[in-house]
């Protein structure tokens, strides 16, 4: 199934680019959709196994967050092969996220911009969702992440109980949970990353673990994502906390509001996040700080402009344990699954 749909993904992909960014987006998103509902039992692409976070991961190659961000195309992402699929961010409150036109392609650079603003349905509606997979139970070994996230307009003082409530409402249904602080497209958000912010947070967070853990009777490990746009004084601060905490993982890295070497294009200038190849490089250096500031103690998941086998190997080189891919995998499609599940 999944050579049959790496085949036909050429066509679809030259049909969903003369559509708006997010036009074409909400098409696949239903495809995909469609695809879940097809009957059988789905599985990851057969891999090398790898033991992270106290997970058994069947390949190392997982969706990022931001693609599916109410969870509506779980299974038909599933039975594309990946080995995890994270869905969110999803946050306390339904959104609908800043105005549009909040999407752009930039094909010369492989690359995209957004600036969605976390519009999702909310965390209940999430796991209403997410309920319903788990109980036709066709999810053999994908393991499933949720991203959560603050409200906009929840003060940032108060962005701690936001991520608790959604803590609340999907641990009983999630693999792992990553908190999302790095997006640059909700206000302040990325301060949350600062030394005076996190520990706080983390403790507030790491308690509400170990409750609901105690509670369900099921340990759901929690990782940090961050944004690439740091110095590495910061990520040293970061990776200090992250260990002293014990948090589960961290994912680097989220977009960045670089534009590092852009082709000029008519989009190039908008604000928002960009991912995609022009990315790689700065992912690939904080996964190599963080690597060296954790000495191995707390696992990397690494994510940012992996666009083939190659992309692939160099994040696994530079330290990370797993890969996930979004950009990549609207430009290439289920072949770079297929490519990146047999490193």
């Amino acid at each position: 199934m999944a050579l049959e749909c790496a085949a036909m993904y050429a066509l679809a992909r030259s049909l969903l680019f003369t559509l708006p960014p997010e036009t074409s987006h909400d098409v696949g998103l239903a495809g995909l959709t469609a695809l879940g509902r097809l009957p059988g039992r789905l599985r990851p692409l057969p891999g090398r196994r790898r033991q992270v976070m106290g997970l058994t991961f069947r390949n190392p190659v997982g969706l990022a967050a931001g693609l599916d961000k109410d969870a509506r195309a779980v299974e038909g992402l599933a039975r594309l092969g990946f080995g995890f699929v994270e869905v969110g961010t999803v946050t306390p409150l339904a959104q609908p996220g800043n105005p549009r036109p909040r999407l752009f392609r930039l094909p010369a650079d492989r690359a995209l911009i957004n600036r969605m603003g976390f519009n999702n349905h909310g965390a209940e509606a999430m796991a209403r969702r997410l309920d319903g997979i788990r109980a036709r139970g066709r999810l053999v070994d994908t393991l499933l992440g949720v991203n959560v996230g603050k409200n906009k307009d929840t003060p940032l003082e108060s962005a701690a109980d936001d991520y608790l409530r959604c803590m609340d409402a999907v641990y009983t249904h999630a693999d792992y949970l990553t908190l999302n602080l790095s997006s640059p497209n909700t206000p302040g958000l990325r301060t949350l990353q600062s030394e005076a912010s996190l520990a706080p947070l983390l403790e507030r967070i790491k308690g509400r673990q170990a409750a609901l853990a105690a509670r369900h009777g099921r340990y759901v490990p929690v990782a940090l994502k961050i944004a690439p746009d740091l110095a590495a004084a910061d990520v040293e601060i970061i990776a200090g906390a992250v260990a002293r905490f014990e948090l589960d993982a961290v994912i680097a890295t989220n977009t960045t509001i670089s534009r590092p070497g852009l082709a000029a294009a008519p989009h190039a200038g908008e604000t928002g996040g960009l991912s995609g190849a022009p990315l790689a490089p700065l992912a690939l250096q904080v996964v190599g700080l963080l690597r060296e500031a954790l000495g191995g103690r707390v696992p990397i998941i690494g994510v940012g402009g992996i666009m083939d086998g190659r992309g692939g190997a160099a994040m696994l080189e530079q330290g990370a344990d797993l890969l996930q891919i979004y950009t990549g995998f609207i430009y290439r499609g289920p072949a770079l699954i297929r490519e990146l599940a047999e490193l």
